[in-house]
Parts: structure tokens; sequence; C-alpha cells
């Protein structure tokens, strides 16, 4: 054989050993099947080319190892272990119970790098019951009617009687409470709807409904509380005859709540007349909702026995124990008020020396000890809805209020919103607010079908809150000066100064990124590393390292085989599968996912692997993890979401952004991971495996944010999301109200949109006579260009658009806000009117065609008033020296405030206006 022809069948052997090593990890064979297979091809190939055996014989001697037990167990799983348990740091039983609380969900598949999509399928699209819908569409319409905000926040400083009363009285304090015990029992759907509409009308009153319903009391005693404890106070707390707060923070114990320094130990005391076992109680509670108010207050402490009188002489220390005790109990102390910005109902619980019995300990005795795990779970529930609902209605607002507030304000000629430094950010505004919405479908779909997705509700807590900052931010840039001044007219500033608290209370959001996430995410999501971890940490060493050699290499058989899924996906494209319900639009989408999750699991496990129990101090890395693992849930939720929507061409730009905006922060947070990964080798490697070609997206294209910026200032049909959105939140046109005038101006300027764009065009032109808004109206209609009706609905408009943009003034005491007169009105706008321009008006042959040239000002640029000069260069006052600029400054206003002109509603508009200018004339002589 010639050279050439040894060196062909040299590198087919190679190959072929390769690509059975590639089959073996690609379909999980197991461990007998994959090493027999591995043997036979490294002995055929060795046939093929005899130099292959350089690889064939690891493979073979490699292939033995694994099979041969004692031979595996004394190379790879006894040092393994070994290494490992002196690696991990100890864990403590608070952290134990916390990393073994709730459940998982769809989380996991996407953790684990392969995606079940028959099963994301399956899962139901979270609807409405008829009683859920008549609540929203009834009792919650009606509460959001009786609130007002500005009152409440500057003069109130708490919701009124009647509306507290009216919250009692209906269940608002009971949704998740079971109708056998007077509650409402609705669905964790229907109380995100129900704690949106609220929070879009009044944030004080949202969270004083969203905290008996979310970790509290109720959930406690529904899920851990005796039979007693149950119809002793649910009935209560759901007709809201009692009012629940529960103390687990303090000055000592914030993120850290299982520092809590608060004490209960056992011993004997008088209850009732009588001598019984129980507990001395010494606590103090900081940053309490609803105590200032609250009948029954739940406390977190730690259990103490130091005298064995529970039974156990050997144990002294229960741990974190969970009671529930009334409010105006001997010794407990409630009624100060913090403020945290938003005026809810929010203190302090202070107790020394209160002496309870052992039944005050929810769920019993039998509970005592377990309240760290009942706490988690339960607030694992809680911050999937509660505040989750508040940041979608936020954004939901901020998507209708800004997205009118583009389209009516208008400067330098054009509306706000068709600035592309604008459209930057109203698209964030417009495709955030569709990630929230579907964001929210998802969680509440999990949540619906049972269990306490710990990991999914973190993601749910910290990624709305946070997407909900950037919302409210973006609105707050473009709206400006009318965001910024404060008062009943305002709709941005309060939700923005209540942005804190979100993103504080339930697990602070740095805590619940850089910790939360990924590292309960690992225990929850990843098949074997919780197991693992218990086995390290076993007493029994012998039998914990006989187990741990079958669950080590089933974990090694997993990573392998995300690793040959990534490679795959990386150089050849990721599998094709997809749900059912997949189109042309969201079929490539499902691809990257399954590509990105197969990447993450082999990255994460490159993490767990080699940093081991350094990671925990990684926070940096831990967080990028978390935002992979998080944004690829959050891209099957818009997937799934847009499957169910109208998948017009509206709602597919939107998804599409959102999609896009996700992808490309995956793609970062993975390069950065491998760029501050401190085993520069193994990042290398495992980039090169999942990401060979380097980049795989690139950031959403400005055409993109520059369609879904002009999509969010459209309406109707032209955009159903935004219809969609008017029935998630209390929607209102009414002039008066602060949402309600931004949005009734934005439905007037839709109306006569034709009208307003044909004059304002002939208006920049110079078409008209006049300095003022009114001067052009009645020149043109004197003209022909507009009817009587026209000018009429263009002043009518104009009226509507400049009172949505004024702000408040108030008092010097800044008290009270003080009527705001609109000088363009239909009664007012006769006083806008230039002198000049109505004498040419009624004695038009006084004037040549010259002088009426004249008379004519110009608009736009080329108008020295605005201080602009055509080629854009701004003129101070103070340089505007000719005659005409000087003129240009009068103030037409101050010259004729005495002027008496009134309207006749019954006269055409030119009728009035000639009319009241004569009237003056007489006046004056």
């Amino acid at each position: 054989m010639t050279t050439l022809t040894l060196v062909g069948f040299f590198i087919l052997a190679i190959l072929l050993q390769l690509f059975a090593l590639l089959l073996v990890f690609l379909y999980g064979l197991s461990r007998t099947v994959g090493a027999a297979l591995l043997i036979i091809i490294a002995v055929v190939a060795g046939f093929i080319a005899p130099w292959s055996l350089l690889l064939g014989v690891p493979l073979i001697i490699g292939s033995l190892v694994v099979l041969i037990t004692p031979l595996r167990k004394s190379m790879i799983s006894d040092p393994a272990y070994k290494m490992l348990a002196g690696a991990m740091p100890s864990m403590s039983d608070t952290e134990r119970e916390a990393l073994d609380a709730g459940t998982s969900w769809w989380e996991k598949d996407l953790f684990m790098g392969a995606p079940d999509w028959d099963k994301f399928s399956s899962y139901s699209h979270p609807t409405l019951s008829e009683k859920e819908q008549s609540f929203i569409d009834n009792e919650v319409e009606t509460l959001c009617a009786m609130l007002d905000e500005w009152q409440i926040h500057h003069h109130d400083k708490d919701l009124s009687p009647e509306a507290w009363q009216y919250i009692k009285d209906n269940g608002f304090l009971g949704l998740i409470i079971p109708e056998s015990y007077g509650g409402r029992e609705f669905s964790p759907y229907a109380q995100s709807r129900i704690m949106s509409k609220i929070a879009s009308r009044s944030l004080t009153a949202a969270v004083s409904c969203m905290v008996p319903n979310s970790l509290g009391p109720g959930e406690l005693l529904m899920h851990y509380g005796t039979e007693e404890q149950k119809q002793r106070w649910l009935p209560g707390l759901a007709n809201g005859t009692e009012i629940p707060c529960f103390g687990l923070t303090g000055p000592e114990a914030g993120s850290d709540a299982g520092a809590i320094p608060d004490t209960g130990v056992v011993c004997y005391g008088m209850y009732e007349g009588r001598k019984v076992l129980g507990l001395n109680m010494n606590f103090s509670k900081r940053w309490i909702t609803l105590a200032p108010i609250a009948t029954v207050v739940g406390l977190a402490f730690k259990l103490h026995d130091p005298e064995g009188l529970l039974g156990d002489k050997n144990k002294t220390d229960y741990g974190i124990t969970c009671a529930l005790i009334p409010a105006n109990y001997e010794g407990v102390h409630t009624g100060e008020r913090h403020n945290p910005g938003s005026p809810f109902m929010n203190g302090t619980v202070v107790g020394k020396n209160v002496f309870i019995p052992l039944d005050f300990i929810i769920g019993g005795i039998e509970k005592a000890g377990k309240g760290w795990r009942m706490l988690m779970e339960c607030l694992a529930v809680g911050r999937g809805i509660s505040l989750p609902a508040l940041s979608t209605s936020a954004g939901e607002m901020t998507y209708l209020t800004v997205g009118a507030f583009a389209k009516v304000r208008e400067q330098f000629k054009i509306p706000v919103g068709k600035f592309e430094g604008v459209q930057e950010s109203s698209s964030n505004i417009a495709s955030s607010t569709y990630m929230l919405e579907a964001f929210r479908h998802l969680v509440t779909c999990g949540l619906g079908e049972g269990g306490t997705p710990s990991v999914m509700t973190a993601m749910a807590k910290y990624y709305a809150t946070e997407t909900m900052r950037d919302i409210v931010n973006d609105g707050m840039d473009i709206v400006g000066g009318r965001a910024i001044q404060m008062g009943p007219r305002n709709f941005l500033a309060l939700p923005y100064q209540a942005i804190p608290v979100s993103i504080t209370v339930e697990g602070a959001n740095i805590l619940t990124r850089s910790l939360m996430i990924f590292g309960q995410g690992a225990m929850r999501c990843h098949p074997y590393l919780f197991e693992e971890l218990q086995l390290l940490q076993s007493e029994d060493k012998k039998e914990a390292k006989n187990n741990f050699d079958e669950m080590f290499f089933k974990h090694l058989g997993y990573t392998f085989n995300r690793g040959a899924r990534s490679f795959v996906a990386g150089y050849f494209g990721g599998s094709g599968k997809a749900p059912s319900f997949a189109d042309s639009f969201t079929r490539p989408y499902y691809k990257k996912i399954n590509r990105l999750s197969a990447n993450f699991a082999l990255t994460a496990d490159m993490a767990l692997g080699i940093l081991a129990g350094d990671l925990k101090r990684r926070e940096m890395l831990s967080g990028r993890l978390a935002d992979i693992h998080a944004h690829l849930f959050i891209m099957t939720a818009i997937l799934r979401f847009y499957a169910q929507g109208s998948q017009s061409e509206s709602e597919r730009l939107h998804a599409r952004l959102a999609l896009e905006k996700s992808l490309y922060l995956i793609q970062e947070a993975f390069f950065e991971i491998y760029d501050n990964f401190p085993n520069r080798m193994a990042a290398g490697l495992v980039k090169l495996v999942c990401f060979p070609g380097g980049d795989f997206t690139e950031k959403p294209s400005d055409e993109l944010k520059r369609q879904v910026g002009d999509l969010i200032m459209a309406d109707g049909k032209d955009n159903p999301f935004r219809e969609q959105l008017k029935s998630m939140v209390y929607y209102t046109t009414d002039p008066e109200d602060n949402t309600g005038r931004m949005e009734n101006a934005y439905q007037m300027l839709l109306q006569v949109e034709p009208l307003w764009q044909k004059f304002k065009k002939a208006e920049h032109k110079g078409k008209f006579v006049g300095l003022t808004f009114e001067d052009h109206v009645l020149t043109a209609l004197k003209d022909g260009v507009i009817t009587e009706a026209e000018s009429e609905q263009l002043i009518e408009y104009n009226a509507v658009r400049f009172d949505s943009l004024l702000t408040d003034v108030f008092d010097e005491h800044l008290i009270h806000a003080l009527p705001r007169e609109n000088p363009h009105t239909l009664e007012n706008a006769v006083g806008n009117l230039t002198p000049y321009v109505i004498e040419a008006i009624e004695n038009p042959s006084t004037a040549s065609t010259k002088e009426q040239s004249d008379l004519a000002e110009d608009t736009g640029d080329s108008n020295s008033a605005h201080g602009y000069q055509p080629e854009g260069d701004v003129k101070t006052a103070s340089e505007q020296q000719t005659v005409d600029e000087q003129v240009d400054q009068a103030d037409f206003d101050e010259a004729h405030k005495d002027d008496p002109r009134v309207r006749d509603a019954e006269l055409t508009l030119e009728q009035r206006m000639a009319q009241n200018h004569a009237d003056k004339h007489r006046h004056n002589k």
C-alpha cells in the first residue's frame, strides 16, 4: 500500500472510534453496552490501521475500568469521593431544609439540558373560572373605583375606611382560603390577575390585599395547621374580621432569616388560670406589613428546650418554629409604623417574656423545629404570585400610559414616540411588558398544577421585579417632566417611588439572583447532585461509597451526554424537537433552546464539578448561571404565550424582540462565565464544545426596535396586545382621572388623527395667518381648508391634549393641588385670537394680498419664536435683535387679560369669535 493509503486508513480508523465514542455519549448507552461497543470498535479500528490503537488502547483500558467494579471504585469513585467530601462545606440543618424545600417543574427540564416538549405541550393554559371572572369584573372593579392613590399617599396615609371595609366584607383577604372555611379558594392565576388589577389603581391597596394571600398565617394554617387551629382562625381570616401579619425579619435578620435571634424557651407558665407547658417568648420584629392593624400575629422564632421538657433530654435546640398569637395578647406590642415610601401598613412586633401555650405553635408540637421548611415552601408560592403580579401591572400601566403620551406629546413637529432615541426605550417597555404577561401565565400554570416549585418562583420574583424596574425607568425617561412633577395628575411617579419595596421584600433581589436561583436550582433540578451531596456528608462512609459509585457514574454519563449534545448542536445544528403547537415563527427558537439547554447543563456541571463548594462564594458566576436558566424559562413562556395569543404581526414583533433580548443576554452570560472561570483550560474546552463559532446571536436590530416602538402607540386591530392589556388593568378614559386623562386624549387623537395631521402639516408650512393655534384654526376655516365641524374637533382635541400634558401646581406648603386653567377650551379659545387676525378676516378688502402674506407667521424652524434657525442653531432670547423677533416675544395673553369675550354655544366658531370681537370693541367705546 502507498503511504497515502495508509494515512487514509489511519484517519478512517481514528474517526470511527471517535464517532463511536460520540454515539455512546449522545444516546446515553448503558455502562455495559457502551463499554462493550467501544472495545469492539477499537479492535476493528486496530485491524484497519494498527497505529489507531494509540487511541484504541486507552479506550479499551478505560472501558475495562468502567466495567470491572473493583477497578472502577479504586481508580475513580473512591478518589472522587474523598476529594469531593473534602471540598464540600458542611451543611447546616437550616441550609439542608432550605435546599430540600419545595418541588420542581418545567425549570428542571431546562436545567437538565433535554426539554420534554410533549410534556410542555400538555400544560394547560391558565384561565379564569366564571366565579373568578365575575369577581374581577364586579368586586375588583368596584374596589378600584373607590381608590385614589394620590389621596392615599399624600393626604390620608392609609386606605379610606370605606375601602378597608369593602376589602374585608368581600373576601379580598381570603382569596387562598378554601370555601369550606368561608374563603374564595381562587386559583393562582386568578389571584395574580386580581392583584394586578388592584395594583394598576393603587399599590397601597394591592400590598394590603397581597400579604394575607401570600406568606402569612392563612397559608401556613392551610398547609400545616391542626384542624382546631384552622377552625379557630381561617373563617375570620376569610371574612375580614381577623387581619393577619407575619413576623419574620428583624434588626439582625433580613435576607439571612435563619439568623433570627428571637427565642421561645420551653417552660411552665400560667394560661387562662391554669399551669401549662408552653414557651417563654422574646422577639423584636421589624418591617412587618399589616402589623400596625393586625389582629393576629404569626411569629418565627428559635425554639429551645434546655430542660428536655418536650420529652427528649438529648435535644435542646429544635430550630426555627412558627406560632400564631392574638395581637392583643398580653405582652405583645404592635402599632408603630414604618414609612417605606408607599403608605401601606408596615411596622413592628415586639414582645418580652411573653408566655404562650404549646397549642399556639402552628401544627402543634409535632411541627416544633419545622418552621424553616414551612416558611420556605410557603414563601416560594407567595413570591411566584404577588410580587410578579404587581410588577406585571406596573409594566402594563406603563405600556398604556407612556404609549399614549408618546403619541399625544409632540416636539419638533412630530410625536415624541417617533424619535429613535425614544423608541429604544419604548420598544423595551413594549417587549418587556409582553414578557411579563407571558411569564405570569407560565408561572401560575406551574403553581396551578400543584407543588411548590421554589426555583421557578424565585425566578419569577427576581426577573419580574427587575424587569418592572427597567420598564418604569424607561417610562420616566420618556415622559420626563410630566412624570417628575408630583400630584394627582401624575401617573408614573408613585410606582417609580415604590420600586425598592418590590426589589427588597420576599427575598432581596441581589441574594435571590446570586445565591438562590442557581444554588437551589442545582439541588432541586439536577438529577444527581443533591443525592450525591447527602452521600458525601453521610456518617456511614462504607455504605455511602458503595452508593456513590453508582450515582457518580450516572452523573458522569449525564455530563458526557450533554457534552455530546452540545458538540453536535454547535457543529451540526441542534435538535429540531418542539411542542405540537410550534409554527414557522417559533420553531427556530425551540431549536435554539434545545441547544442552549444542553450547553447550560454542561457548563453548570463544569462549574459544580471544578468549583464544588467554592461556587457558593462565586456569586457573580452563580448569578450568570441563574440568568441563563431563567431566560431559557422566560423564552419558553414567551413562545407559549404567543401560541395562545392572536399570532398577529404586531404580536409577533413584540414576541420577537422579547426573545431576541433574552437570547442575547444568555449569550453574554455564557461568555462572561467562560471569561471569568478560574480554570481557564476547562472553560476554554467547554466553550469550544458549546460555541465553536463564537457568537451565536446578535443584539436586536434597530429596525425591530423601531417597529415595536411604533406599535406601542397603536391601538385596536393594529395592536391586539394593547387591547388585551385593557382587560388586565383598571382601564378608564375618565378625563378627570390620572391615567384616564392621558388615555382620553390618546383615544380622541385616534379619532381625529387624519384631520389633525392634515391641519398640522398645513400649519407647519405656514399656510395660516396668525400666531396662535386658534388663529390658525379660524383662518383655515375662513379659507375653506376645514369645515365648521372639523374646526370644532380641532379646538376640542387641542384642549384635551393640552390638559393631558399639564402638571400639578400646589399651595406654598405643597399640601393642596390647585385647579389648572386650560386656555384652549372652546370657551376660552377666543381669548387666544390675535386682534390683527380678526381684523384681517372681518375686513379682507382692507388688506392687500401682500399685506396678508406679511401677516402670515412663519412656523417650525423658520419661526424665530422657537429659538431655532433653519440650520438648527439655537438663538437665545437676548440674541434676537430684529423688530420681527422682538414682536414675536410679545405676551398677548397679558395684553388681553381683561378681554370679556364669552362663548355662545349656538353660534358657529367663526360667528362666536367675530361676535366676541365686536362685543370687545363696543365695550372699549
